[in-house]
């Protein structure tokens, strides 16, 4: 078969399991059992039927109802007051503005809401196949490879299968990066093109705010590259930030009026209302700093690859406690790899290499996330890897960069077996499917 069919099919075979599964784990997931599913679910009906938009406000945290809820895996006789948890309601607002059509349209139904997120997970995964083509346009494999760990990561699937603004948020990092792509490459993108898709990030998620940097960094890499004036880079600049700026502005002035200044993100309304959460203050005074370290580093880790309903299900003790010894080993082959890669004496011709500008794009987007998910524990306890899922595009291709660069290395006489880095990743969705139906169902479900 010709080696561009195979991609096809690949890309086909990949695209469909996502959807297939994506579908199962939303019909199938117990009601409420993803994390903060109750908080967007209500944000959403307010918005469909009481208009845009709503507002934080004292009684939209109550944490001994969520403690109840939670270690009843949300038993039916203790939903009557799941209507007032709200404690989301400060969030931007494009992601509900779209929800609250299907909304209306199923009558509230929370399977037609997941699977509006199955379906925006679906461009995600296209995208991250078209991200990383474009990045190394020679080697299909890693496109292919990048798309199917993206899209079979457990906790990623569970997180694209249930209601929340994450699948939204992560549609427009992974578009930004492409066309952030277009523009280094100098592709006919304009600068507005970038303040519009960051503009749209700016209404949808605070998480995804770092692509605020990160368009800078690319219009200043293409200016230095190109050689041009000041004076260009300094318009180029100028339109990105007018247009990514208006578009934000709006609703950071509504929040404004609203919470007041200096509060336009609607944060401190926010942090005031969940007052009570668990303090990593607290957490370090009570256990020590080296404590909180190493639980805050373990933690993360496990549940970047699959820790299921509201923290409550870790895979420890599942498959016999290998699950995440392949995750860290898969982790290790691919830095292994990279470094492996960019080691001056490698022998892999430059059409194989990714590109400085390129690498310097996807670690400096790695890096503003990571700061980011730092700077929120500072105040707040939370250890939750899909924190990190804003940044899971690049992660994904340089791990699978890394990975098929042994690949190469120890197979490169035969030809075909390119395609085994892919396939590899696409083994995930076994994996998925397991834990669906042995840990995920019987594990939260109310007893």
């Amino acid at each position: 078969m010709p080696e561009r069919a195979v991609e096809r099919s690949l890309f086909a075979l990949i695209l469909l399991a996502y959807i297939g599964a994506g579908a199962l784990y939303a019909l199938y997931t117990p009601p409420w059992q993803a994390p903060d599913e109750p908080a967007h679910y209500n944000t959403i009906r307010q918005v469909a039927e009481d208009g845009c938009c709503p507002r934080i406000e004292a009684g939209d945290w109550n944490r001994d109802y969520l403690s109840l809820l939670t270690s009843t895996r949300f038993a039916p006789e203790h939903l009557d007051q799941l209507d007032s948890i709200q404690y989301e309601d400060h969030q931007p607002p494009l992601y509900y503005l779209l929800a609250s059509l299907v909304y209306n349209l199923s009558a509230g139904n929370l399977i037609a809401l997941r699977l509006l997120s199955v379906a925006l997970g679906a461009a995600v995964i296209c995208l991250a196949y078209a991200v990383s083509r474009l990045i190394l346009p020679g080697q299909p494999q890693i496109a292919l490879a990048a798309m199917a760990l993206v899209a079979f990561i457990p906790q990623h699937m569970s997180m694209m299968a249930s209601v929340n603004n994450d699948a939204l948020a992560e549609l427009l990092v992974a578009l930004a990066l492409l066309w952030l792509l277009r523009y280094l490459k100098s592709d006919g993108v304009p600068p507005w093109q970038l303040g519009l898709i960051v503009g749209l990030a700016l209404l949808t998620k605070i998480t995804i705010y770092f692509l605020a940097g990160l368009a800078p960094l690319a219009i200043w890499l293409k200016w230095r590259r190109e050689r041009k004036p000041t004076q260009d880079l300094l318009r180029s600049l100028l339109i990105f930030a007018l247009v990514a700026g208006l578009m934000g502005g709006l609703w950071w002035l509504r929040n404004i009026a609203v919470y007041g200044f200096p509060d336009f993100l609607g944060l401190a309304a926010h942090d005031a209302v969940v007052a009570d959460q668990p303090r990593t203050a607290d957490f370090i005074a009570q256990r020590g700093m080296n404590a909180y370290l190493s639980g805050m580093l373990n933690t993360t880790f496990k549940s970047f690859w699959g820790q299921f309903g509201w923290m409550a299900l870790p895979l420890d003790n599942v498959l016999g406690g290998w699950i995440y010894r392949g995750f860290a080993l898969l982790a290790l082959a691919g830095l292994s790899g990279l470094l492996l890669a960019s080691h001056p004496s490698s022998s892999a011709p430059d059409s194989e290499r990714m590109p400085g500008a390129v690498l310097l794009l996807l670690l400096t987007a790695i890096l503003l996330v990571a700061l980011q998910f730092i700077y929120y524990n500072i105040e707040f306890q939370q250890w939750q890897g899909r924190y990190l899922y804003p940044a899971l595009i690049p992660i994904a291709c340089l791990l699978t960069y890394g990975i098929d660069c042994w690949r190469a290395r120890l197979l490169s006489r035969w030809g075909a077996l390119r395609w085994l880095t892919p396939l590899g990743m696409a083994c995930l969705l076994a994996l998925d499917l397991y834990l669906l139906s042995r840990v995920i169902v019987p594990g939260l479900s109310p007893g």
